[in-house]
């Protein structure tokens, strides 16, 4: 698991935009995740 840690960690230092891409992404699948949320709740008794 370290070593796996440390690959990524490795990688990402080489490659900065990639974090940001990975940040970008992230947020963006957490915001549609709250849409999905609120556009499934039903109104009604």
């Amino acid at each position: 698991m370290s070593d796996n840690d440390t690959t990524m960690s490795t990688w990402l230092a080489e490659h900065p935009r990639m974090m940001g891409a990975l940040f970008t992404l992230v947020l963006l699948l957490s915001s549609a995740g709250n849409a999905m949320a609120v556009s499934s709740a039903t109104a009604g008794p």
